[in-house]
């Protein structure tokens, strides 16, 4: 019988605070792959291809009315729409039902710094402090630790999904899955066995893939997105974009219902929580960047809509200006309980906020130098980061099924290197093994859950069509 995930009970060594200290060496790498390989027994490699729903299992409309709790209640329809688009969208915005789901299937007990959300379009590129622009995860909020093999199927499962969407064949689309899988079987390979410091040093440079891309139109399309965005300053770019002056005071352009003023004394009320959640964000930060943040000085908030699943939850831009010609745009984002929380175990971190820095540092290879957490006035949990910073996503869209493949590799390398960084990649590995079993079961899992999603998906077309949501579609 496959182990199945428990919420860690008050004697668990899963946090760093209940771990003792070990002076001495600790197993070496033939002892953790052999480690490894002997969980297979209680947790076979084909277990992982099994998908059946639960006679138990909750509805989905009952799910993601649980996930609109505390969210902005005029924003909840704009996230039902973004979710109807398509059964991928839909996915998306649908990361509790996963994690429910995800918790009934077996796992070998190993635990790592999970994403939570792991789906194609929370993978990307952006500029490291040092300028180098590199590829990773860029959006955990639901970060915790949890066992490494849910952010494979739900990584799996998305591109299953989004090749659907863009037309694939069936065979291509198991393909492209099977690919993802075994680009992470191999990369943890590799990460076994280099030094620890080298993995936590280890990064994935965009210009590295770019030189990978078999497509010869899509690293040409890349190497111009690139450049573009290279050379794209915030005071060049960003600033006309998203600000302008009104009378002798910067302001944020609206452009509702993307990014919206509050109202009169809503808005004021707005500023004046900023201003006093501002001095507790200023504290997390490491002391050289809060000489560096001391420099800008607060000009204007607005609201900002975001993503699929984040849409009704509290998000905001900040500007700053050093100067005139000096600004600094800052999203602030609320952290609210981690899906996986009920599954994996509470945060360690009392701040929520704090829990989702905490995993963006563990899991990615550079963060943000602006990265922080406070508590606003009415209790919310946030974190804080710079707005933009070369970004550039994934246009999925448009993918063709060699560059859907191609993608889906890169995202589960990257995958690998995150879950490394804090988990035993050797004895990831050593289950793993050197053949294609465990590609093959999360293939299949891959498939029948994307049809599930599939049958969610018309539930909530259903739900919309009888009035039971609210939904409001925005243009394309």
């Amino acid at each position: 019988m496959a182990k199945r995930a428990k919420s860690p009970d008050k004697h668990s060594s899963n946090t760093a605070a209940e771990r003792e200290l070990r002076i001495g060496p600790g197993p070496n790498r033939s002892e953790l792959v052999a480690a490894g390989k002997k969980l297979r027994e209680k947790c076979p490699r084909s277990s992982h291809a099994e998908w059946k729903p639960p006679h138990h299992r909750r509805d989905p409309i009952e799910l993601l009315e649980s996930a609109n709790e505390g969210r902005i209640p005029d924003l909840i329809p704009i996230r039902h729409g973004r979710m109807l688009r398509s059964p991928f969208t839909f996915y998306r915005g649908a990361a509790l039902t996963m994690a429910a789901d995800l918790a009934g299937t077996p796992v070998t007990g190993i635990r790592v710094q999970a994403c939570g959300d792991a789906h194609l379009m929370n993978f990307g590129a952006f500029a490291t402090p040092e300028r180098r622009v590199i590829f990773d995860i860029n959006d955990l909020d639901e970060s915790l630790p949890a066992p490494w093999e849910w952010d494979v199927k739900r990584l799996a499962a998305s591109v299953i999904l989004a090749s659907r969407s863009n037309g694939f064949s069936t065979a291509d689309a198991r393909n492209a899955t099977l690919a993802g899988v075994r680009s992470y079987r191999e990369h943890m390979a590799e990460f076994s066995e280099m030094r620890t410091l080298d993995v936590w040093y280890a990064s994935v440079p965009v210009e590295q893939l770019m030189t990978l891309t078999r497509d010869k139109d899509a690293r040409e399309r890349h190497k111009k997105v690139l450049a573009r965005a290279r050379e794209r300053s915030a005071a060049e770019h960003d600033f006309p974009k998203l600000a302008a002056m009104a009378g002798t005071q910067p302001r944020i352009r609206d452009n509702p219902p993307l990014i919206y003023h509050l109202q009169d004394e809503a808005e004021e009320s707005l500023r004046t929580r900023v201003r006093e959640a501002f001095a507790e964000y200023r504290e997390s930060l490491q002391e050289d960047r809060r000489v560096l943040i001391d420099r800008f000085d607060f000009k204007d908030v607005a609201m900002k809509v975001v993503g699929v699943g984040s849409v009704g939850t509290m998000c905001a831009v900040i500007l700053m200006m050093a100067s005139a010609e000096d600004p600094l745009f800052l999203q602030v984002k609320e952290a609210r309980t981690s899906v996986l929380e009920p599954y994996a175990g509470a945060s360690q971190h009392a701040n929520r906020g704090q829990r989702v820095v905490s995993g963006i540092r563990l899991m990615q290879s550079a963060s943000d130098i602006f990265l922080g957490w406070t508590t606003g006035r009415e209790g919310r949990h946030l974190y804080v980061r710079q707005l933009r910073d070369m970004k550039i996503g994934p246009q999925v869209e448009l993918f063709t099924t060699d560059v859907m493949t191609q993608y889906a590799e890169f995202c589960a390398w990257t995958l690998a290197r995150a879950h490394a960084r804090s988990g035993s990649p050797a004895q990831i590995s050593g289950y793993l093994g050197k053949g294609d079993a465990f590609d093959e079961a999360i293939a299949d899992f891959s498939v029948a859950y994307a049809d599930q999603t599939e049958r969610d998906y018309e539930v909530l077309m259903k739900a919309a069509r009888s009035g039971r949501i609210e939904v409001v579609t925005e243009p394309e």
